[in-house]
């Protein structure tokens, strides 16, 4: 009989911390280059090697994309020493890969790790998202509601003016007509062009932010991700998965997934405790980006812990060679 190893999320948070800087690193020699493949490759394999070092029986289920489509940390690709807990690990080794190489704010490197089977195996496909930070009661904004029912209920819990309601948004063409409604509210919106993880972790830290509310859809993966960082900084997430055809519905089957039409919450996503890290690559409201001193590279990273609710801010100083 084999002894099942406990997942120690505070013994494994500083070796998670390390990967996502290590990633952040490659590829800012990146930076402005206007090459995303070379950017995104860079932090792959850094990452890669980096969580090989760690005493974990990992398997990737958020990544890359199937193995065929994605060589480099591919779903399904076992990771770490093989020693140590079996764990999940969601990852986007370069979120924001155009912002890297335009040299534009809010690129991250973003890793989380829980147990064996506490994280949705999201397939590559589109999710319909919704998101509010923390404090205010279940369900205060739901997917049935229609784009201005949601700014209308979150202005009433928050006791504040519609006009006071900043909503983040991807900006695509595909949300033009969400985007219209919105705008018939007073809400405010901040349109990014990449980047919905970090802007749904976002909606965590208002105050900080200045956003109140995430909706649109994007990578279903994405929003696995950002579950689990809003596991740890408290809110609440939704999706609905998105097909455009009958190969995406297969990989869904693959997945396993048999109602097309479920409304995932954030503990549908992510169903136990977990760790979270992303350091930054450029500059954002997150996250400092890279800095570049002589004889050093500076990164700044936050490393969160569902478990105790931790929210750390670090700064690594990296001597160049």
């Amino acid at each position: 009989m084999t002894e099942t190893v406990e997942f120690h999320d505070r013994m494994l948070s500083l070796g998670l911390a390390r990967v996502s800087e290590a990633a952040a690193l490659a590829s800012a020699r990146m930076i402005g280059r206007g090459d995303e493949k070379k950017a995104d490759q860079a932090a792959v394999n850094a990452m890669r090697e980096q969580l090989n070092k760690l005493d974990i029986k990992g398997v990737v289920v958020i990544g890359e994309g199937e193995r065929d489509e994605a060589p480099m940390l591919f779903i399904g690709e076992e990771v770490g020493t093989g020693n140590g807990p079996a764990v999940d690990i969601a990852l986007d080794p370069l979120e924001g890969t155009t912002l890297t190489a335009k040299d534009m704010p809010n690129a991250l490197t973003v890793i989380a790790m829980g147990p064996r089977g506490s994280m949705l195996h999201a397939p590559d496909v589109y999710m319909d998202k919704l998101a509010v930070g923390p404090g205010f009661r279940r369900g205060v904004v739901t997917m049935d509601m229609s784009p201005a029912e949601r700014v209308n209920a979150l202005a009433a819990a928050k006791g504040c003016s519609t006009d006071d309601i900043t909503v983040c948004v991807l900006e695509r063409e595909r949300h033009e007509e969400m985007i219209a409604e919105l705008r018939t509210t007073g809400a405010a919106i901040r349109l990014i062009t990449d980047g919905d993880v970090a802007g749904i972790i976002h909606c965590a830290e208002a105050e900080r932010t200045g956003i109140d509310m995430y909706m649109g859809s994007g990578g279903a993966p994405e929003g696995v991700l950002a579950a689990a960082a809003l596991k740890c900084m408290g809110g609440q997430i939704f999706g609905r998965l998105l097909f455009r055809n009958d190969d995406e519905r297969a990989r869904a089957k693959k997945a396993g997934i048999t109602n097309f039409d479920r409304v995932y919450t954030l503990n549908d996503m992510v169903t136990g405790d977990v760790i979270f890290a992303a350091t930054g690559v450029t500059d954002g409201s997150i996250l400092a980006g890279i800095k570049r001193e002589p004889g050093f590279l500076t990164a700044e990273t936050i490393l969160m812990r569902s478990k105790t609710g931790s929210v750390r801010r670090m700064t690594y100083r990296n001597p160049t060679k």
